[in-house]
């Protein structure tokens, strides 16, 4: 609790300084201005990403105009771009929000971004970093998804350009599980909910260094087409998971679902998994599936 206070308390510090800081000078932010459209013109990138301290009052004016000038562009070259920023730096819904080291609470209806690291203590190579396991990765990324966002990974090379042992086995994890469960992820949409369960996600920059420790009540929603799928991402030993979100049409309260299940599977594992739907739920019981890492459920509805 209190090193999440005192993290809240020192990036509210950091921006109150930059907002009192003395603004660069008129030279200097031409400058940066005609350099930052030169990168454009030269490389034709598909993202600008900024970091931080651009939401000095002083550099607004300035972002406006590079804006402009690369989405003008972007237009003539017929491509999609973005830009990335921190804070309040352009106006809302101008560019792609990003939080740094941590994520929403709630679904948006706006598109956003979380960038993070596979080290907890670092955003480089360090000695004895403090890893995060590539279950918490996947679990992040499910519930970034399931908001409307999406997950910008970092890991550091060690100085002769290698990727350490130990970032390159969490990444290759991640990697064995999208291969098997990425029809969850890639080109899905948000459903009419986020998802469900009773651990709270704390909302903000750099609150991804706190272990989440989630239940087997702890879905997240995606949608693709006429699939929804619902990732467990603590799966119950006893192969039995309660969607309460699914329930049958309950007199007393609106559903959040009024149509037909048609099918209903894992994705990775052959079982067929018994299914009904209550008032309580839709329930879903398996008897062979066992999973550390958490699991897709591939619902077909009408």
């Amino acid at each position: 609790m209190w090193k999440e206070i005192f993290i809240g308390q020192q990036c509210q510090s950091q921006t109150i300084k930059i907002y009192l800081a003395q603004a660069p000078s008129k030279e200097f932010l031409e400058d940066w201005l005609v350099r930052t459209c030169e990168i454009v013109d030269l490389y034709q990138p598909r993202i600008m990403y900024f970091d931080w301290w651009i939401q000095h009052h002083a550099v607004k004016p300035y972002l406006k105009k590079f804006a402009a000038y690369y989405y003008n562009r972007a237009l003539e070259w017929g491509i999609e771009v973005a830009i990335n920023y921190k804070h309040d730096a352009f106006m809302f819904g101008t560019a792609v929000l990003d939080i740094e080291r941590g994520q929403f609470a709630e679904q948006k209806p706006y598109f956003w971004q979380t960038d993070s690291a596979v080290a907890k203590n670092s955003w480089c190579y360090t000695e004895n970093n403090e890893y995060k396991t590539a279950k918490e990765i996947i679990s992040d990324l499910v519930d970034i998804v399931s908001k409307n966002g999406s997950l910008l990974l970092n890991v550091g090379p060690k100085a002769d350009g290698t990727i350490p042992d130990e970032d390159r086995a969490i990444l290759l994890e991640i990697g064995d599980w999208l291969k098997v469960n990425g029809e969850a992820i890639y080109d899905t949409k948000v459903w009419r909910k986020s998802g469900e369960g009773p651990t709270e996600i704390i909302e903000g920059q750099f609150t991804d260094n706190e272990t989440k420790v989630f239940t087997p009540e702890d879905i997240r929603f995606t949608v693709n087409g006429s699939y929804l799928f619902a990732t467990v991402l603590q799966y119950p030993k006893s192969g039995e998971v309660c969607m309460t979100s699914l329930a049958e049409k309950d007199a007393s309260k609106l559903p959040h679902f009024h149509g037909i299940i048609k099918e209903v599977s894992l994705l990775g594992f052959a079982e067929q998994p018994e299914w009904k739907r209550t008032e309580q739920g839709l329930i879903v019981q398996t008897h062979t599936v066992q999973s550390d890492m958490p699991v897709v459920i591939k619902i077909l509805l009408d």
